[in-house]
């Protein structure tokens, strides 16, 4: 299933008639049966052919009826010359602190003809400038003979770059990339084929880290904290597209995490998913076929020797490594899911993937090793040879690294027990999941009238509540808010939900806090106790209703919002289980001249706590613990309470992060925030469009009205600020980007964009008039379309859209500029609409 395939057709084809191409497709040869109880894989029969595992079933998916038999990925035809370029290897190499770099390159050449073929191969490395100027940075030349019919292999001389723009992950820098080109002429016939890539400069290295037992990685030099999720694919059905692909990657990036690990029972990810991880900066985990529950450990025990063609198994292996080495996302491979491949395809991909000796020893020690013999076979001809090969998800270095399933666990928890030492005993956890539950729309858009029933809430007799769900839901994989014997219901907290808006309204809620609270435990013992976590999972790859931060529609539920908050780059959070307050560092770059202004607000409006630290410092890769929040333990706190925080400069309040909270007090519930659904709070929206075509980006301030600022607290503007990251500045001379260069870019990309975009000329102000003095809790808004064609009952969200922000709060005073972007499908006009727990009639805004 995972190989290409290519046919010449050239003698075959009718130029000046039609041609018809018919396949002939046939299911798997295991296709398996289901037993009445489900499970992971089903009978685990799939597990014998080379396939994708997941078709039989798992608790997160139903079956594929047909297990996606029939032609899944491109078809395409291709117009070659005599001679043909087949699968070049590019590798970069650096040396003396980063400043001196070579690109290696390698490539397969096949002559078709029946005559010795005069080729000029040419390479040529191009980087993109303003205003669409190509800058040439290298053009090479080569000349050499193919004998008729032969295929040779051709290693460049080495290509020369002094201080290269690098590529970065996500969170670190600017994800720079370069086209590299390579043409061959021949002699008589002019251009034969031609080749391009993106190409990115970095380097990945990893070792298992001494303090933590986790596996540590690094890029270009730097450490990485990793945070992360995994990932099945885009769509259970195999209905890929380079659109899909490039909303599910910008999803990732806009929460802020850095890699996506591409499960074993799923798909070697296509070259378009690759392409949008290179453009937004996610590392890749990229797993083999081989997954424990159908490989050997699952129950029933099965396939114990994997699948029963091992050649076939290596022949798709050696074609995906080909087809994939070339992205700078792609970290590392790993040989299958909470299993080891068997041993004769463990030992061939060990040998297969070996890394080459530069790499080899900076990845086994963590150390930077720059004498290379010029006897060592250039880095380009190896299979890969750049990245380190893993036998499975639970070894070296991930879990307690020998395989035992200690990864997980994948149900609601208390929040603060993410912060507790006892939580999770390794270094990298590779799984551990959630909730997940969507929007209201979304359950009537892919359920009948009967899935509209919330479950059913059964107390037992230790006071545990058991959700019970019904049918529709437990088909869709729901998992519940509450955990017997273990987790008290947390939609309850915030009482008894009347229907379903109001559960899901309520779901999204915990989703917000449950994901913030994963992210901001493993970043609080960043580099002490772990050195990475991957969520389980990011998405659904159809209508599930568990483990996802945004829908099989492309809707973002809360927990979107809760991992953006808690992911980014430097953040300032609430130990939630000492209330101690922490700024996590996970840049290069020391913080100083900060501070840290903290305040609570009431139910009434009020703001009883208030404190400022100010002269702080944070170094780089750090966690600092700064102060106790202390107002639980002062005179007659409230029962619940609006915490939030904010990291700013002092020199000019740019606010570096902000974070909103809503606390209760120990052993109590938010039942109290039903009632202050009914508080009016006033406010007011001034909102810009720019469009361009079909796509709309609207520019928005929210204006919290109910209560004037401190003229002085200048923090209530909410002017965020960019801090400088590890791409930003020279990595030779450490030496910070001029602030002045920083803002002519700022200013070239702002002018760029109103090249592109017609302004709507006014700007639109939106007031919602209210009396009351208090917070605007949880403020989301959706875009919907209107269209003569609109059918009463019909889902009309315009989807995907995407969001700086949703799901947040206001203080009173405050000022939140939000920026929303989507595509208008022809015919429809866009309606943006506010909703808030205050809001619950939908507020439309433009």
């Amino acid at each position: 299933m995972f190989r290409r395939h290519s046919l010449d057709v050239t003698d075959i084809l009718h130029p000046d008639g039609q041609n018809l191409l018919a396949v002939l497709v046939h299911p798997p040869d295991h296709p398996g049966t289901i037993p009445p109880e489900g499970g992971q894989g089903g009978d685990h029969e799939i597990g014998k052919d080379v396939a994708t595992q997941y078709v039989e079933g798992w608790d997160w998916i139903a079956p594929i009826r047909d297990r996606n038999t029939g032609i899944w990925d491109e078809v395409s035809i291709s117009v070659t010359g005599p001679v043909k370029i087949i699968d070049p290897h590019l590798v970069s190499s650096f040396f003396d602190n980063y400043t001196r770099v070579y690109l290696h390159a390698s490539t397969e050449l096949e002559n078709r003809s029946t005559w010795v073929a005069e080729c000029s191969l040419s390479i040529q490395v191009t980087t993109d400038l303003e205003g669409g100027v190509c800058l040439v940075e290298h053009l090479q030349t080569q000349h050499l003979s193919i004998s008729p019919g032969a295929h040779v292999q051709y290693t460049f001389p080495q290509l020369f770059f002094y201080k290269p723009n690098l590529w970065w992950p996500n969170g670190m820098g600017k994800q720079s990339l370069y086209t590299v080109r390579i043409s061959v002429d021949v002699k008589g016939y002019g251009e034969s084929d031609l080749w391009s890539h993106l190409f990115g400069f970095r380097k990945i290295e990893s070792h298992i880290d001494n303090a933590t037992g986790g596996r540590l990685f690094k890029v270009n030099g730097q450490p990485i904290f990793i945070r992360g999720g995994n990932w099945i694919l885009s769509d259970g059905l195999l209905r890929l597209s380079k659109k899909r692909y490039k909303t599910d990657i910008k999803f990732h990036a806009d929460m802020n995490m850095n890699m996506i690990r591409c499960w074993g029972g799923g798909l070697a990810e296509r070259p378009e998913f690759y392409h949008y991880c290179d453009i937004y900066g996610l590392l890749v985990w990229q797993e083999f076929w081989i997954t424990g529950d159908v490989d050997g450990r699952g129950v029933p025990v099965s396939n114990p020797d994997g699948p029963l063609d091992h050649d076939l198994f290596m022949l798709c292996a050696r074609d995906t490594v080909k087809l994939l080495r070339n992205h700078p996302s792609l970290a590392l491979w790993v040989g299958g899911n909470e299993q080891v491949p068997p041993e004769d395809i463990n030992k061939a991909l060990k040998n297969d993937l070996k890394l080459h000796p530069y790499f080899k020893n900076s990845n086994e020690t963590g150390n930077f090793t720059e004498d290379l013999s010029l006897s060592v076979q250039d880095p380009s001809q190896y299979l890969d040879g750049t990245r380190i090969y893993i036998q499975g998800s639970l070894w070296d270095g991930f879990a307690d690294g020998k395989g035992n399933f200690t990864d997980g666990p994948y149900e609601i928890q208390y929040p603060e027990d993410f912060f507790k030492d006892s939580f999770y005993q390794y270094g990298f956890n590779p799984e551990v999941g959630s909730v997940g539950m969507p929007v209201a729309a979304t359950i009537r858009a892919t359920m009948p009238p009967e899935g509209w029933q919330i479950p059913v809430f059964k107390q037992g007799s230790d006071g545990y509540i058991e959700e019970v769900p019904n049918p529709i839901w437990k088909y869709h994989k729901y998992i519940p808010y509450s955990k017997p014997g273990k987790v008290h219901d947390q939609i309850l907290l915030y009482g008894i939900p009347k229907d379903l808006d109001d559960f899901c309204l309520k779901a999204q809620l915990v989703n917000y806090i449950q994901y913030r609270a994963l992210l901001e435990g493993w970043s609080s013992r960043m580099w002490s106790k772990y050195t990475g976590v991957l969520i389980w999972k990011n998405q659904n790859p159809w209508t599930g209703l568990r483990g996802q931060f945004y829908d099989h529609l492309l809707d973002q539920t809360a927990g979107f919002y809760g991992c953006r908050c808690a992911a980014e780059p430097i953040h300032v959070q609430l130990n939630l289980a000492s209330y101690f307050i922490e700024v996590v560092n996970t840049t290069s770059q020391e913080l100083s001249d900060v501070a840290i202004e903290a305040s609570v607000w009431d139910l009434d409006g009020a703001c009883p706590y208030y404190k400022v630290t100010e002269k702080l410092s944070v170094p780089p890769k750090k966690v600092v613990s700064i102060a106790e929040m202390k107002y639980p333990k002062t005179k007659n706190p409230k029962p619940v309470y609006f915490l939030l925080l904010k990291l700013y400069n002092m020199s000019d309040y740019g606010i570096i992060s902000r974070n909103f909270y809503w606390l209760h007090l120990p052993g109590g519930d938010y039942k109290l925030l039903e009632p202050y659904r009914k508080k009016n709070i006033p406010l007011k929206l001034t909102s810009q469009i720019f469009i361009k075509g079909s796509t709309y980006e609207v520019e928005m301030q929210v204006h919290n009205r109910s209560k004037k600022q401190d003229p002085k607290r200048l923090t209530y503007k909410n002017n965020f600020t960019t801090v400088p990251v590890d791409g930003d500045f020279n990595m030779a001379s450490t030496e910070p980007v001029n602030s002045a260069t920083e803002e002519k870019q700022v200013a070239g990309l702002f002018r760029r964009i109103c090249r592109h975009f017609k302004d709507t000329d006014s700007l639109k102000v939106a007031e919602l008039n209210g009396t009351d003095s208090g917070v605007a809790f949880f403020l989301h808004f959706s875009v919907r379309g209107w269209s003569k064609s609109h059918k009463e009952g019909e889902d009309t969200r315009i989807l995907p859209v995407h969001y700086s922000d949703n799901y947040f709060s206001l203080a009173p005073g405050e000022v939140m500029p939000i920026k929303i972007s989507f595509e208008v499908p022809h015919g429809v006009t866009p309606k943006v609409t506010l909703h808030g727990w205050n809001y619950h009639v939908g507020q439309t805004i433009l």
